[in-house]
């Protein structure tokens, strides 16, 4: 449950945290651009839905990335050149607004007079104290901020000291591109209820999850390390299994109001998406959670009678929703005629429409 932010919410973060948009073709430093060049693609969550006439791609993102997760897989590459917009869980006009930052902080900070050290237990406080401590830092520093931002505060300094940014994040990523290329990048949310979302956590869930963390500190990076590799390889139980199984069982009520609540707000909106079959097909960027088992958007649509489609060159034949290749008859001379394109559209291997592939400088 720790590391569900890495797939919901963290965006107000991010944005917090974040420079202006800059170009999607600036390079993240010499060194680490030639190791990314080593190493192979993601494998995508990327899914089409479409009705009659029209299609929308959902992409499950890692908020926080490295420079050697870059470049994208070509499928992703090409669904963003065949959409004519994007839409992210909040626009870049809202993220990147000035004021966030102001907004965050109040959000983080008590308004009724409590602190930290009166609603944490006395042990929690002590392990907290012995965390902080090691970063030249105290209880007393932190005394007027909510639990969850301090448990949000302390992945996100593990995470970073392991080179993971939110500027190389995928949703950043991707709205760099956007602004590059002129496309509209619109959002599913305000910022302000994502924030609202965040701070209105039952304080029992906002403490459990802070202890899950101080219990055992020394093991974060590697369970980040972990749920980051099931993203770059697509393992989709593992995801479900770490990221929406562990949050639904360990806090209920957080789950229901971000991931179900969220969920069912989304869906009319990428239903009008569909609907709007004159207006091109769009590309809806969103973290995995919300991807992921029967009450995520994938299997909402597939409720509602849409095609789905797993969009995935790296994936083996059997994979869920990825389309077998279509078999043709060879002719009596032996060779098979030009197979047609296969039904799940799948991406040809060949150069895509966008080759801006290597991330801004975090």
């Amino acid at each position: 449950m720790r590391f569900m932010k890495l797939f919901v919410l963290p965006l107000f973060v991010a944005s917090a945290l974040s420079v202006s948009l800059t170009s999607a073709t600036a390079i993240a430093g010499g060194e680490q651009a030639a190791v990314a060049a080593t190493k192979t693609p993601p494998v995508p969550l990327l899914w089409k839905v479409s009705d009659a006439d029209s299609a929308v791609y959902l992409l499950g993102s890692f908020h926080l990335l490295r420079a050697d997760d870059y470049p994208l897989s070509p499928d992703i590459d090409q669904a963003f050149a065949g959409s004519d917009k994007l839409i992210f869980e909040v626009s870049p006009q809202e993220m990147f607004d000035p004021g966030v930052p102001q907004r965050f902080m109040q959000r983080a900070r008590y308004d009724d007079g409590r602190t930290l050290s009166q609603v944490l237990p006395g042990d929690l406080r002590e392990k907290l104290n012995r965390v902080l401590a090691k970063n030249g830092r105290s209880l007393s520093q932190v005394d007027a901020l909510e639990p969850w931002f301090v448990n949000l505060s302390l992945v996100l300094g593990v995470s970073q000291s392991m080179g993971f940014s939110p500027q190389l994040g995928l949703d950043q990523y991707l709205m760099r591109q956007a602004a590059e290329a002129g496309k509209p990048a619109l959002g599913l949310e305000s910022m302000d209820s994502q924030l609202q979302i965040m701070d209105s956590g039952p304080l029992p869930e906002q403490i459990k999850a802070l202890r899950e963390f101080l219990d055992k500190p020394e093991d974060v990076p590697g369970m980040l390390d972990d749920i980051h590799s099931a993203w770059r390889n697509a393992d989709i139980a593992k995801l479900d299994e770490k990221a929406r199984l562990e949050m639904k069982e360990k806090t209920p009520e957080t789950y229901r109001m971000v991931n179900l609540e969220r969920n069912e707000a989304w869906i009319p909106q990428i239903q009008k998406l569909l609907d709007e079959s004159k207006k091109g097909d769009s590309l809806v960027v969103v973290g995995t959670m919300h991807l992921l088992g029967d009450d995520g958007l994938i299997e909402r649509l597939r409720g509602k009678g849409y095609k789905i489609e797993r969009i995935c060159s790296a994936c083996s034949i059997g994979t869920p929703d990825v389309a077998l290749p279509i078999e043709v008859p060879r002719s009596e001379g032996g060779a098979a005629p030009k197979a047609e394109k296969p039904a799940s559209d799948k991406p040809a291997t060949e150069k895509p429409a966008s080759s801006k592939s290597v991330p801004a400088k975090a």
